[in-house]
């Protein structure tokens, strides 16, 4: 009988247990559908000073495509909704909405980071890392190489992604890749200041000094053709005199090809 009566107060409590944490349960989600939002914060995740986007840019935004939150019930906000919105953005890689326990809701934004600026007549535009393409920001202009002349992507006003021809994407890749090679090497990072792109999409690097201007094709086979500029630099030169070419054209396999004009 004393072990029963043991089985039967042990029961009894955890009965009075769970229904002390279901009552807690139901007052505490209670609470949190009456809580409301108290206001907006916007946090940026660390990259480098980039300031495409401000914190008022972000409330903005929210305000004139999704709708005034201020005093809204939290649980009615639509967190996906908001962050749909903010990474249609051209100039935002990625955003995260969540609201905490005193009403506040927290964007977290993502800034694109820019790897080389491409300068044309139809415009200007950004590219990240991945090829990504988006325009150029009011706000703001990030230092990175410049890219000019007769760039072969059709950029249309406005315009945000992935070069639209399987050609134009191999172009612009090629780009990134030189520009990365140029960025690992701190002789041609300090070297070389401009890249021009000729009528048929070649590529003419211009030094910081000196009139010569290399030709250097296809944004490919990087290694060889840094190897000829530097001995240009090396061998040709310092025979001839600082100026004596104009250009000089690395883009042909095994040949320096130098030129007045």
């Amino acid at each position: 009988m004393k072990t029963a009566w043991k089985y039967i107060i042990a029961a009894s409590i955890l009965t009075a247990i769970a229904v002390l944490l279901a009552i807690l349960d139901v007052r505490s989600s209670s609470v949190r559908k009456e809580r409301t939002c108290t206001g907006l914060q916007v946090e940026f995740s660390s990259q480098g000073g980039l300031d495409f986007v401000t914190g008022a840019d972000i409330k903005n935004y929210v305000a004139k495509d999704y709708g005034n939150i201020s005093g809204k019930r939290l649980e009615e906000i639509d967190l996906a909704r908001i962050e749909e919105i903010l990474d249609g953005k051209s100039a935002i890689l990625k955003s995260e909405a969540y609201t905490t326990r005193d009403g506040k809701l927290h964007i977290l934004i993502s800034q694109r980071e820019p790897a080389v600026r491409f300068i044309s007549q139809s415009g200007g535009w950004y590219a990240d890392s991945e090829g990504f393409l988006f325009p150029l920001q009011k706000n703001y202009t990030c230092r990175v190489p410049i890219v000019d002349g007769s760039i072969p992507v059709n950029f249309t006003p406005g315009y945000k992604g992935k070069a639209v021809t399987a050609k134009e994407r191999k172009w612009v890749e090629g780009v990134l890749s030189l520009i990365n090679y140029i960025n690992h090497n701190r002789r041609w990072e300090d070297a070389i200041v401009q890249i021009h792109v000729e009528n048929d999409g070649r590529l003419v690097l211009v030094p910081r000094n000196g009139k010569e201007r290399f030709r250097f094709g296809r944004p490919e086979e990087f290694a060889s053709k840094f190897a000829k500029m530097e001995d240009y630099y090396k061998f040709i030169a310092p025979e001839k005199g600082e100026g004596f070419y104009k250009y000089v054209d690395v883009s042909i396999d095994g040949q320096i090809i130098c030129r007045q004009k």
